[in-house]
């Protein structure tokens, strides 16, 4: 794919439904007692794995234009082959844990990215509740002998991980009494509203230590509803990026996920500068739902020109952002430093390596460390060859950055934009103004 530089964007967006939301309503519908009915439904392919992987256990599932229709059952059917996640992590984990509380054994694979991560952080859990799960060195494929008899758990975790949360509370469903997830710093919640918007209720606290306690009692089953789900947040994130960054432009974006423990992000790049607004604000279905408006600015600068950090308890709810957060520092006064990233190494690709290699390609000045980087800025970028390295994120992050470049840049590999956000380059097409 080729990306020209631009003048401005400009113009007013809806963007496909919530990846990890979509992921989550659809797991929680196909095990719903009655029939649930999903509006705006993510296009992405790894949502496509989680429905494909559903149907191969019995679940049935129909579309009609927007709307997916999702038959719920509470006893699976054992799949004739592999369950194959393709690239998607939040596929495999999640349904690990419902196939635990099956009384079959299942296999769960994936492609070849898929395969190279780790996978010890559910496959603990999941054992002390009771299942039995073969796997290749705690990577996949797994094959899990499930139980409808599991223990519950009371479980601290060791790295924050809205996958490994879920994958737990799922398990927790076929469980008699109450199992716990101990959260040192918080991770996304979607899988905490769901259940309370499905009938089953979730329990949440806080120790006098500063940890976040969620719980549910078990054995529990979902009652069947409708949901409108958002706009993804996180594609969201690369067209305000966007805007901010090229002069004179200004960006609406309509029925947008705001999930508080999604909009990091957007409070990151407020506090230096940024011009976005939030109107609109609704609830569907227990998520926060509204309208951000996007003017170009980036105007706080830190004390002395000294780098922003992004660091700690903050990374988190910024991780599927932090490459373009890089992308972002070179483009601001004293620049960005990113630290306690080291699970940027672990995603689909290397995402710390391959920020830097592309960064560096495009004439910034980047120090890599174990478990982050730091960027100079203002840098001006030139065009390049981008290596998407196979990963949607960096495709995406680095289109941005070819757009206030000198000189148009090749993204190599850019289909694999259709992961998580097959519309991108359409709609990006569609705003820009060159």
């Amino acid at each position: 794919m080729k990306v020209a530089p631009a003048h401005r964007v400009k113009g007013q967006l809806r963007l496909p439904g919530d990846k990890s939301i979509s992921h989550r309503a659809a797991l929680v519908a196909a095990l719903a007692n009655g029939v649930s009915h999903l509006s705006n439904f993510s296009t992405s392919h790894d949502c496509a794995s989680t429905l494909s992987c559903l149907q191969q256990l019995g679940v049935s599932i129909t579309r009609d234009s927007d709307i997916l229709s999702i038959a719920g059952r509470y006893e699976l059917t054992k799949a004739v082959k592999p369950l194959d996640c393709g690239n998607s992590g939040s596929t495999m984990r999640m349904l690990a844990g419902i196939v635990a509380t099956q009384d079959f054994s299942s296999e769960l694979t994936g492609d070849e990215s898929l395969r190279t991560r780790p996978m010890q952080r559910i496959i603990e859990p999941l054992e002390l509740m009771g299942a039995h799960i073969r796997s290749q060195e705690r990577k996949p494929p797994l094959t899990i002998q499930g139980s409808r008899r599991l223990k519950t758990i009371s479980y601290k975790m060791p790295i924050a991980s809205a996958q490994v949360k879920s994958c737990i509370l799922f398990a927790a469903l076929r469980a008699d009494g109450y199992t716990e997830v101990i959260e040192t710093s918080s991770s996304r919640d979607h899988t905490e509203r769901l259940f309370n918007a499905f009938g089953v209720p979730v329990g949440k606290k806080t120790t006098s230590d500063g940890n976040s306690v969620v719980s549910i009692e078990g054995p529990a089953r979902f009652t069947a509803a409708n949901f409108l789900i958002p706009g993804d947040i996180s594609s969201a994130a690369y067209f305000v990026a966007m805007a901010l960054l090229l002069p004179g432009s200004e960006l609406i974006i309509e029925d947008l996920g705001l999930n508080p423990t999604r909009i990091e992000f957007l409070s990151a790049l407020r506090s230096w500068g940024a011009n976005i607004t939030t109107s609109d604000v609704r609830q569907e279905c227990n998520e926060p739902v509204g309208t951000i408006r996007v003017r170009s600015a980036l105007a706080a600068t830190p004390a002395k020109d000294e780098k922003r950090i992004l660091s700690g308890s903050m990374i988190p709810g910024l991780i599927d952002e932090l490459p373009l957060l890089a992308v972002v520092g070179t483009q601001i006064p004293g620049g960005l430093e990113i630290r306690n990233a080291e699970e940027l190494r672990v995603k689909e690709s290397d995402r710390l390596a391959a920020t830097v290699k592309n960064l560096r390609a495009m004439g910034a000045e980047v120090e890599e460390y174990d478990d982050g980087l730091a960027v100079s800025g203002p840098t001006s970028l030139r065009g390049a060859l981008i290596d998407s390295h196979g990963d949607h994120r960096i495709a995406m992050s680095f289109s941005v950055a070819a757009l206030i470049a000198e000189g148009a840049s090749e993204i190599d590999g850019a289909e694999c934009v259709d992961i998580s956000f097959p519309e991108f380059f359409e709609l990006l097409e569609r705003i820009v103004e060159r």
